[in-house]
């Protein structure tokens, strides 16, 4: 039963990003006056569909995507038919290149749109939550806070001279005065006010690195774990908070690797509280010093909702897509520099089928976080400069534009079908990652 729960939130996953995708493609070329010759779900061979007017609507056998067949373009099929003939109004070589690459780019724009609309829609029906307090429970240690001498109990009540009041006032005045200079911060400590001063050279990226400092009342959350894996073993599940590992208490979520790390092949004592019971057990992490979990801090105390009009609630969802985005070409650049390994950085179908699974059980707005997330990335992914993306296609159409010459038929279907074979290789190393993972 669990295994076609897998397979159905799978396929409904992937195949509405797909399908968004190639339905931008679609509308595009339809807008312009393409003749669309197929509209499939995966690559060939084709498995089954219909024939509706000019388009075949089809499902083929390669799981790994999708492709609109646009008259007069050299793509997945590599239909070469036409390359005799001289062009047809109808076909794409015969459109103008700034139309071709708006078919082109239509399908990431989709994607880009529908993880829009997903964040917008979760901010307009679930609001902001604020965390009413100043009050730092945890200050990491080597971070930026423990430099510029803050501890743990202190309650922030200015910075930059601003006063603030709960804790999103707290980030946001320190990020966004980093960005000026160096930051004073005044804290009460021991009935007494204090000054600190933060260097601007010390603050990190948000995305990058944390501040190093966290909220009191919060607790470190269990949101996914991998089947098959030592927490999974250990009977660890989601929603499980972690008390401590290896009897050290955990504060911060920063915390758990380091810990885990630490005690890869080895046994590791873990505490955990699951509906108001504690509960013990010991595990031993993979040799690459992982358990198979996800996690992330839940704040407890006192908090208020800022609901947003319909509205107000887009331009939020827009920054919470570029934030994403950003977040993502973050972890591509430490694939590309060999900061983290690919194999522990990729996901293929049965990744992908787990964590749709295990959203989905933790409700609508975690699973279409994660739809949303899985569009942005499919969305930068396929923009990317490679043969068999759309971001190769749009290179060539660059190159023509510039040069003002098409680029001969034969070097285009030469670099499709490498890139072709490249991308079939790169899943099938995906594929085996995830098995060998499972």
């Amino acid at each position: 039963m669990q295994i076609l729960e897998t397979l159905f939130y799978f396929i409904v996953t992937l195949g509405v990003l797909v399908f968004i995708h190639e339905l931008g493609h679609f509308l595009a070329a339809k807008l312009f006056g393409m003749r669309v010759d197929r509209f499939s779900i995966g690559f060939p061979p084709r498995a089954f569909g219909k024939t509706i007017g000019e388009t075949d609507y089809c499902v083929s056998w390669i799981p790994i995507g999708g492709y609109v067949k646009i008259a007069g373009m050299i793509d997945e099929s590599f239909d070469t038919e036409y390359v005799d003939k001289p062009p047809e109004p109808w076909e794409f070589r015969s459109k103008p290149i700034w139309q071709r690459m708006v078919v082109i780019s239509a399908g990431v724009i989709m994607n880009i749109l529908l993880a829009i609309a997903i964040f917008w829609g979760i901010n307009y029906s679930q609001g902001k939550t604020v965390r009413e307090t100043t009050e730092i429970g945890f200050v990491l240690p080597g971070s930026a806070a423990e430099q510029a001498g803050i501890l743990a109990g202190d309650r922030v009540l200015r910075v930059q001279g601003a006063t603030v009041n709960t804790w999103e006032d707290l980030l946001s005045g320190l990020y966004l005065e980093s960005l000026q200079g160096d930051v004073t911060v005044s804290v009460m400590r021991a009935a007494r006010e204090t000054t600190f001063t933060i260097l601007k050279t010390l603050v990190p990226e948000p995305s990058v690195a944390p501040l190093g400092i966290v909220p009191v009342h919060t607790e470190i959350v269990v949101t996914l774990v991998e089947p098959g894996k030592p927490a999974d073993r250990l009977g660890l599940r989601p929603n499980d908070v972690l008390v401590s590992l290896n009897s050290q208490p955990i504060q911060v979520d920063t915390r758990v690797r380091e810990i885990v790390q630490a005690h890869a092949s080895k046994p590791l004592a873990v505490e955990w509280r699951r509906d108001g019971v504690t509960m013990t057990g010991e595990t031993v992490p993979t040799e690459d010093g992982k358990i198979g979990i996800a996690y992330g801090g839940r704040y407890t105390g006192p908090q208020s909702v800022v609901k947003y009009g319909l509205f107000e609630a887009f331009p939020i969802g827009v920054r919470t897509m570029a934030d994403m985005s950003l977040l993502f070409l973050q972890q591509m650049k430490q694939i590309i520099t060999g900061r983290v390994a690919v194999s522990q950085s990729v996901g293929g179908p049965i990744k992908i089928a787990q964590m749709a699974t295990q959203t989905a059980e933790l409700g609508a707005v975690a699973y279409l976080g994660f739809m949303a997330l899985l569009s942005i990335s499919l969305a930068l992914l396929n923009i990317l400069p490679f043969p068999a993306l759309d971001g190769g296609h749009l290179l060539f159409l660059v190159y023509e534009g510039i040069f003002r010459r098409e680029i001969p038929v034969k070097v285009k279907l030469g670099f499709q079908r490498v890139g072709f074979a490249l991308l079939l290789a790169f899943m099938a190393f995906v594929l085996y990652n995830d098995i060998r993972n499972f």
